[in-house]
């Protein structure tokens, strides 16, 4: 009776414990790589523009960094653009040397004031006052445009969409391999992210000088690209 009851216990444990996927339909499979690719306008722009200044102490070469990019963060204002997508991006202060030529042939470096420099980032929505935005900062007191940055306000959006459309891609592709080999496309037996989708963020580093011959810079933003991939396994039927 004791045996018996041991046997009934098994057997129900056994019920109850999934199947292996060589007793089921996964068995045989195929794996692929689905993909997807996307060209997107980007809909803000992002500017790092710099202040650079010297003067004879540190406190009067960092007033007048702190003097000029006040004007800058003010311009931003002036745009519309919200206090949280003004940032600073970098504050230095250093002292500056300068070579000295010694009768004797001799050089050697001699303290000659000191060099400060402020950046402050602006995130811009208004697509259309970018080149507006760099000519006015440079009006301003700014004397450096390190770079300019296109980008996606909604990026988890287009992951999403992306993602769908590779699961699409990876089923018609196994259907397609299925098909070629005579046998017939069975359910989904894994799918993994290949890790989110890959975006080229367009960049383009400038220098003050190109942008103080014109009245407005001239930029286009061009498209950002964006990928996504996964890998799927389906069951192959006969």
């Amino acid at each position: 009776m004791r045996l018996a009851r041991a046997a009934l216990a098994l057997a129900a444990a056994l019920a109850g414990l999934p199947a292996r996927a060589e007793d089921g339909p996964c068995a045989r499979l195929i794996s692929v790589v689905g993909r997807a690719e996307a060209a997107r306008a980007p809909d803000f722009a992002e500017v790092t523009v710099g202040i650079e200044t010297k003067a004879a102490s540190a406190a009067a070469a960092l007033d007048a960094a702190s003097k000029a990019v006040a004007g800058v963060m003010a311009l931003g204002g002036e745009l519309g653009v919200p206090p949280g997508d003004i940032g600073t991006a970098a504050v230095s202060l250093e002292q500056s040397t300068r070579a000295v030529i010694h009768p004797s042939g001799a050089s050697t470096s001699e303290p000659d004031g000191y060099r400060a420099t402020n950046a402050v980032t602006v995130r811009l929505a208004d697509m259309g006052r970018l080149g507006e935005l760099l000519r006015r900062a440079l009006d301003a007191g700014a004397n450096r445009i390190d770079a300019v940055g296109f980008g996606l306000t909604e990026p988890a959006k287009l992951e999403a969409e992306l993602q769908v459309a590779a699961a699409k891609d990876a089923r018609a592709r196994a259907a397609s391999i299925a098909e070629a080999a005579g046998a017939k496309l069975g359910p989904l037996c894994s799918l993994t992210p290949g890790g989110g989708p890959q975006a080229l963020r367009m960049a383009a580093p400038m220098a003050a000088r190109a942008a103080k011959a014109n009245p407005r810079v001239p930029l286009a933003a061009g498209t950002i690209q964006t990928s996504a991939e996964v890998t799927a396994s389906f069951a192959v039927l006969p």
